[in-house]
């Protein structure tokens, strides 16, 4: 690193999947970061004094600009560190559009077995946390029909994991080729969830002798190198350093944006989540930023993809 502001800080917890997907980014990369550990669930005060009010895992800092979603902090990566890159194959487009997949049916899926199957042994608290969050407001039913409906669950899942061993299949190391990429990580974390996280995942996984062997292939290129930092720290961080100049807003964007607009942004699922306001800065296809001011941590700007997030 060059100096303090351009250290890349993820906020995350060890037992996160989606968490697991950007450590094995930043793994990819070969990079060295900041880890500062987030609470499991809500109140997440000093992340959401960042973030505007966004809760999810993880976030990643960079100084003043506050990348949310793992979306945005792979496209950051490739952006900053270009080599070794995320896409060996030239597939970017092709990683993408899996990754639609990956992050909202493939992972869905795996939360629901996950927690359908832990369903008597998760703390109240949590449960209600994660049920809401990804199940809706009728979250305690679809714990229930979770439960019930494992054997159905798995046979879903077991599919695409029939897919994905048939792909590795010739003997190749990663699922584009010799060298790993974002693709990777984005289907390694949920079988990294179901394998810890689910009584069956271990005997499902045994299946496919690919699959695991690629699995293990992922795991050891590891998480990079990380040292702790403090919340508190990630705040002063933020107060010392200014956000980024960024372009700005695609002439052609369907919801008319101009610089300077209020809007607020959040999940297009109807997890109970609190929307997050700002000043729009710049717009495209891809990401969208927001300009606001934090008392404590100053001036920032907070970055969210297009994709899976809705803008009012």
């Amino acid at each position: 690193m060059s100096d303090f502001k351009n250290e890349i800080v993820l906020h995350n917890y060890p037992q996160s999947p989606v968490a697991e997907k950007a450590r094995v980014a930043l793994g990819i990369k070969g990079l060295s970061w900041r880890d500062v550990e987030i609470p499991r669930i809500v109140p997440k005060p000093f992340l959401t004094q960042l973030t505007g009010g966004y809760r999810r895992t993880p976030v990643v800092q960079i100084g003043a600009d506050i990348y949310c979603d793992s979306q945005c902090i792979i496209h950051e990566l490739e952006r900053r560190y270009p080599s070794p890159t995320f896409y060996p194959t030239k597939d970017a487009g092709m990683a993408w559009s899996l990754s639609r997949w990956t992050d909202g049916e493939f992972f869905s899926q795996a939360v629901q077995i996950v927690l359908g199957s832990n369903m008597d042994n998760l703390p109240a608290d949590f449960a209600e946390d994660r049920g809401r969050l990804y199940m809706g407001p009728d979250w305690a039913e679809g714990l229930k029909k979770a439960n019930a409906n494992l054997p159905h669950l798995v046979a879903q899942i077991r599919t695409p994991f029939d897919w994905l061993n048939e792909q590795l299949s010739d003997g190749r190391k990663f699922l584009f080729g010799d060298q790993p990429g974002a693709i990777d990580a984005q289907i390694y974390h949920v079988v990294w969830f179901l394998r810890g996280r689910c009584i069956q995942g271990p005997a499902l996984l045994s299946e496919f002798s690919d699959l695991e062997r690629w699995e293990q292939n992922v795991k050891v290129i590891g998480h990079g190198n990380s040292s702790p930092m403090s919340p508190q720290d990630a705040i002063k961080r933020a107060s010392e350093c200014e956000p980024l100049e960024t372009a700005g807003i695609d002439e052609k964007d369907p919801q008319g944006f101009k610089k300077g607009m209020q809007i607020e942004i959040s999940p297009d699922v109807d997890g109970g989540e609190q929307p997050v306001t700002g000043t729009v800065i710049a717009a495209n296809s891809k990401t969208i930023t927001i300009h606001r001011h934090d008392e404590e941590a100053g001036n920032l700007h907070v970055h969210f993809p297009r994709a899976g997030y809705k803008v009012n």
